[in-house]
């Protein structure tokens, strides 16, 4: 069974953004032979995530408010004690993306059938920055037949 391995870059802005990256995870599938198995989807950075969802701009408004409700910036975390640990100098206040990247998921599995991602009508697969602006990479395995 072959297996394929790609990355997929992302440039990010600033603060939460949501990025619909099932085109890419497409080409991705497209550049191989396999037309059926399944895709691995995995975000390489402890404050970014993947979901499948709805990508619709309301629903992803909805989901920042979410998220931030979840973990407010304004609150105060250990993890920001900068002054208390062996850090970059650049290095942001971001507990709470870290938090919040505990509540959605680091990978998604998703079948491939003739050559596509087997996804419902109205989902799409979703990269979460968290923390940004960064240059972010998400980490996509093929394999099958």
């Amino acid at each position: 069974m072959p297996i394929v391995n790609q990355l997929i870059k992302i440039p990010t802005q600033e603060g939460i953004n949501i990025h619909n990256i099932t085109p890419q995870i497409q080409d991705c599938i497209a550049s191989t032979s396999i037309q059926n198995g399944q895709a691995l989807i995995f975000s390489r950075h402890t404050t970014t995530a993947l979901a499948i969802n709805e990508n619709e701009e309301r629903l992803l408004e909805d989901i920042k408010v979410f998220l931030r409700k979840l973990a407010p910036e304004s609150d105060r975390y250990l993890h920001n004690d900068l002054h208390l640990r062996v850090v970059p100098e650049d290095e942001p206040m971001n507990a709470h993306s870290h938090l919040m990247a505990m509540m959605l998921s680091t990978s998604e599995v998703i079948p491939i059938v003739d050559g596509k991602l087997a996804l419902g009508t109205w989902q799409s697969v979703l990269f979460f920055e968290l923390d940004g602006p960064r240059q972010r990479t998400v980490f996509v395995q093929i394999s099958g037949e």
